[in-house]
Parts: structure tokens; C-alpha cells; sequence
């Protein structure tokens, strides 16, 4: 419900605020007093195009913003600002849209930024707005299975086979690719059978390379190496001094020395396991020199080797640790590939028995929409004889899609295409929705829609949005059937927040809440806002609605037109001053 509506310098109107309540609320005024302002502001907030036009003259930017409600019933609105993580304040929201003069706007809902088309597809969760070219989802063919399933009470009947729709879609998308991929197999088996044979023959291990690469460089430097290993056995045992008989000398030195003095005896200790040590790395030096054998045999091979790695590397990875893990990849792709033809057996199968399961819950589905589809029809016919249009005739066309083709056709809603068509006069056929060419006649088909829908559906559940606004819906209309497009608009209150801008008192006389739109000029001298035009909206009290319905009625507020305005209120009125 819209509780609150703040608009600053847009058209006409410098600052404005008002509270609003829920129930049946008209919008009166003179001729180009700037109802189709308010309107428009409105329209602006739910998100239609706009330009720097809408700007009051002398300002830079404009801005409208208000505060809704949100009830717990409307799961389409809190789903919307669930998947967006947007939280309400107590079930409340806050909408600000502005737009300046350089053209530049901006759009929040609760202070996340969001979109032109983002704010036009929530508020449109909130709000319906009905004037002489504003009858969007009305018009939108897709919209009328929509309100069909509603008003029959087969919205989850509709969703299930919708999601049994998109499994088949996705089984079948998933057979094609099998089947796409069925010209590659063979190729990509043997590629990849290939490549396991190859590994699995030069049978890598982590870290062989490494290992291979030092010993092809010992292997390289063998002369050297030689050479080194030789003096350093020299210098062990065969120089003179050599490191074994130079450390035996010492140590003796240390013996005797720590036979006279005790405290040398911990450097003896140390003495000791230096010679001994000695002695065991001359040993280790003499057995490596002896086993070193130079063997260009062996270098060959661990070239070999290396280079076969390396080639593995270049297909298969980085390490041998990488081209074991292809390895392990390629084997379980391998048999993928070859259960593939079972695969493609168990998908048919599945496809098989949900387009069985889905053709069976669409003619259930279809029945049920022709059957709802009657009553909505005549629930409608009947509602337009009483608002004016005692000729039309109101139809809900229910058609199997596809006609023609044969087969059973399925959309991701079910079998059927469902359309609205009416008659508007005696001897016309039935037509398309969009060509009504009365504005007039569009709004009273909303008004007949929204009482029927109003009313509960089948499962007693009222439709969305919550917040219906009517303009020009009394174009071309009067008398008696002024007060029954008054009487509709009230029913349709009990249960829903309705705005109506209307020239007529008989339609404002049965309205819960009355506004004044007014256009107000400032003379030249006065101040700030001299020679000015601003429009002014206020809350009318029990007198001021008197004279008001007054003036709808005579033009002036004599004593004949205040008796009239007196009857009508008497009779149709509820209105509590504020």
C-alpha cells in the first residue's frame, strides 16, 4: 500500500507530501488543474521513461519518492528484494527516483541504486496504473494467463509444470550434447587412450628428473670429479702430513698433556671423536673413489631418458607429478566416453516419461483453465452491462498451441495460449484487448477484471498489486452508469488501496478519501513566488468535500447544488473528516 508520497519541483508542483489511506480515495479538481500531474509523478515512481521536461522551470532536478508497504501475501515482491538483498523496515520500503537537468537520474530502493527497468518491474509488483494510454499489463498478452491461473486457483498447479518443463529442457539439452559429441568420441578416445599408453609405458616417478639431471651432470664432469675425489683421499691418508696421521699425532699430544693436567680432558674427548671421524671419512672418500667408473654408456641412457620426459612434459604437464595426474584424468574420461552410449539410453528414457507425465498434467491443466475461463468471462460480461457497456461481451480464449501442427504442443506453462478478447458494442466481433480505442472503455475492463479478481480466486486468495490507480476511467460515461463504475470502485476498496482522478461527483461521493488538486498563481509582488504557477494537493474536510461535490456538480456552491451535494453524500457517502 502506498502510505506516503513526497514530490519536489516536477511539472507544476514545487513541494509536496502527503499520508495516504487505504480504501477507495478520489483525486478531484478543475480542468488543468494538475491531475494528470499527480498522476504523472506517480507513473515517474513506478519507472516509465522520463525527461528533463518533467523538471519545474528554474530548477535543476526533480525528485519523487515514497513509502510502501509491503503485505506478507505479496511472496512475488518479497522474492523480488529476497534475491537482491534488499530489507524492508518493518515491511516497509522507501523508492526515490530523481532526474536533473543534465539529464542524469538516479533510482533507490531502500538506498540500493538500481535500474530504470528494475524499479519498473518491483513497483509493477505493487502498483497497477490505469489511464486513457497507461493499461501496460492489461495489454501484455503473457499477463493474461497470469491472471486466468490466478482467478481459477492454478498458480502452483501452473508452477509445478513448470518446473517438470524445465527438468525435460534441461534432460534433453543434455541428450543433444551426448549426441553432438557422438561424432567427436571416437577421436577423443583414441586421443586420449593414446596418451594413457604412452604414459603408462614410460612410467614416470614424482621426481625422476631431478634425479637424472645430477646424475647426467656427474656423469659429464666424470674426469673432474675423479680428480677431486683422488686429492681429497690424498689429503686424507697418502699426503705427508695427512689429515688422519696429523690428527693421530695431535691426539697423542692431548693424551699425555691430560694425564698431568684434568682439565684438558674434555678437549681430549673432543680430539678423540675428530680422529675417529677422520678416520671414517677417509674410509667413505676411498670406497667412493674406488667405485667411481666412467660409463658413457649410462650417459646416454639418462639423456635418453630425460629427453623422453621432457616430452611427456610438453604434452602432459608441468612434473612428472602433472602427466601422472592427466594420466588419472584421461582414464576416467576414457570411461565416460565409453558409458556414454548408456547414458544417452537412461536420458531417452527419462525424456521419454516426462514429456508422458508433462502432456498428461498439460490437458488436465488445459480443462481446468476452460472451465475457469468461462466464469472469468461471464463474471466480466456481467460486470460491464452494469458500467455502461450493456453490449459488450467479455471472452477468455483458451487455444491449444501449435495449432494445426499436428502434435501436442508445450510452452514452459503449459499447452495453451491464453487471450483476452471483447466485443464492445452489439455486432462487433470479438477483438484483441489493445483495439479497444476508448481509453475509457480499457479502464471500466480493468475495473471489471480487478472486481472479479478482487473477489478471491478459487483457493480465496485476492490478486497483486495492492494499489490500483484509475485515470479518465469515467471518460464518456454518466447517470446511471457513473454510479455503478462508483459502486465497483468501492467494492474493489474493501480489499484494495484505489486512487481515482474523476470529473464526476457521483463517482467521488462514495469515495473513503477525497483529495483537491488545485492550481494556485502567486501575483507579481508576492515575494519569492512572484508570478509563479504551482498545483497544490489537500486533504478535503466533511465542509470542504461538500463544496466540492458541489462544484462537480453545478460548476458553484449554491444552495441547489450544496441539496445535491447533500443527497449524494447522505446516500453514497462514508467519507470520515480527517
Amino acid at each position: 500500500m502506498l502510505e506516503e508520497l513526497t514530490v519536489r519541483n516536477y511539472a507544476l508542483i514545487e513541494s509536496l507530501s502527503l499520508s495516504f489511506e487505504g480504501g477507495f480515495n478520489v483525486l478531484t479538481g478543475e480542468t488543468g488543474a494538475g491531475k494528470s500531474i499527480i498522476v504523472g509523478s506517480l507513473s515517474f515512481l513506478l519507472g516509465t521513461k522520463a525527461d528533463t521536461e518533467v523538471i519545474r522551470t528554474g530548477c535543476d532536478e526533480a525528485g519523487v519518492s515514497a513509502v510502501v508497504s509491503i503485505p506478507r501475501k505479496n511472496k512475488d515482491a518479497e522474492g523480488w528484494l529476497q534475491a537482491r538483498d534488499i530489507r524492508t523496515d518493518e515491511g516497509r520500503i522507501i523508492i526515490r527516483r530523481s532526474i536533473k537537468s543534465s539529464g542524469r537520474s538516479s533510482i533507490y530502493i531502500q538506498n540500493v541504486p538500481v535500474t530504470r527497468n528494475d524499479l519498473a518491474e518491483f513497483m509493477a509488483l505493487l502498483v497497477d496504473l490505469h489511464g486513457q494510454h497507461t493499461h501496460e499489463s492489461l495489454l501484455k498478452k503473457e499477463t493474461h494467463r497470469k491472471y486466468l491461473d490466478h482467478f481459477g486457483g492454478l498458480e502452483e498447479e501452473a508452477a509445478g509444470f513448470n518446473r517438470l518443463f524445465l527438468d525435460l529442457a534441461e534432460r534433453r539439452k543434455a541428450l543433444e550434447g551426448s549426441v553432438n559429441s557422438e561424432r567427436d568420441r571416437g577421436a577423443r578416445l583414441e586421443l586420449l587412450s593414446y596418451a594413457v599408453e604412452e604414459i603408462a609405458r614410460a612410467a614416470p616417478k614424482s621426481g625422476e628428473s631431478r634425479e637424472l639431471e645430477n646424475e647426467a651432470a656427474r656423469l659429464e664432469d666424470f674426469e673432474k670429479l675423479a680428480d677431486h675425489a683422488n686429492a681429497v683421499v690424498s689429503s686424507f691418508i697418502d699426503d705427508d702430513p695427512s689429515v688422519v696421521s696429523l690428527t693421530r699425532r695431535v691426539r697423542s699430544f692431548l693424551e699425555n698433556a691430560a694425564g698431568i693436567d684434568k682439565a684438558l680432558a674434555p678437549l681430549l674427548k673432543r680430539m678423540e671423536d675428530l680422529y675417529y671421524e677422520a678416520e671414517d671419512l677417509s674410509e667413505e672418500f676411498r670406497s667412493y673413489r674406488d667405485r667411481l667408473t666412467y660409463e658413457p654408456e649410462r650417459l646416454e641412457t639418462v639423456e635418453e631418458r630425460l629427453a623422453l620426459l621432457y616430452r611427456l612434459k610438453k604434452k602432459y604437464g608441468a612434473d612428472e607429478d602433472a602427466i601422472l595426474a592427466y594420466m588419472d584424468k584421461a582414464e576416467a574420461e576414457i570411461e565416460t566416453l565409453k558409458g556414454s552410449s548408456e547414458n544417452q539410453e537412461k536420458l531417452k528414457g527419462e525424456i521419454t516419461a516426462l514429456e508422458r507425465e508433462i502432456a498428461s498434467r498439460a490437458a488436465v491443466l488445459s480443462g481446468k483453465r476452460a472451465e475457469a475461463a468461462k466464469r472469468l468471462g461471464e463474471g466480466i460480461t456481467e460486470i460491464l452491462f452494469h458500467l455502461g457497456m450493456p453490449y459488450a461481451r467479455f471472452s477468455v480464449a483458451v487455444m491449444p498451441k501449435g495449432q494445426g501442427s499436428g502434435g501436442l504442443v508445450c510452452g514452459p506453462w503449459g499447452g495453451d495460449d491464453v487471450e483476452f478478447l471483447i466485443s464492445a458494442n452489439a455486432g462487433e466481433p470479438l477483438k484483441e484487448l489493445a483495439r479497444i480505442a476508448s481509453g475509457g472503455e480499457l479502464s471500466r475492463v480493468m475495473l471489471a477484471i480487478k472486481t472479479v479478481l478482487s473477489r478471491g480466486n478459487a483457493s480465496g486468495v485476492s490478486d497483486s498489486p495492492e494499489t490500483l490507480v484509475f485515470d479518465e476511467i469515467d471518460t464518456g460515461i454518466g447517470g446511471e452508469v457513473a454510479l455503478a463504475v462508483g459502486e465497483y470502485l468501492a467494492k474493489i476498496g474493501v480489499s484494495k488501496q484505489i486512487f481515482c482522478v474523476t470529473h464526476l461527483a457521483s463517482i467521488a461521493a462514495r469515495a473513503d478519501n477525497h483529495l483537491k488538486v488545485e492550481k494556485l498563481s502567486y501575483p507579481e509582488k508576492d515575494g519569492e513566488k512572484a508570478g509563479r504557477t504551482v498545483t497544490s494537493v489537500s486533504w478535503l474536510s466533511q465542509e470542504e468535500r461538500r463544496n466540492e461535490i458541489a462544484r462537480m456538480l453545478a460548476g458553484d456552491s449554491g444552495a441547489a447544488a450544496l441539496a445535491h451535494a447533500d443527497e449524494l453524500l447522505g446516500k453514497y457517502g462514508k467519507y470520515v473528516p480527517r
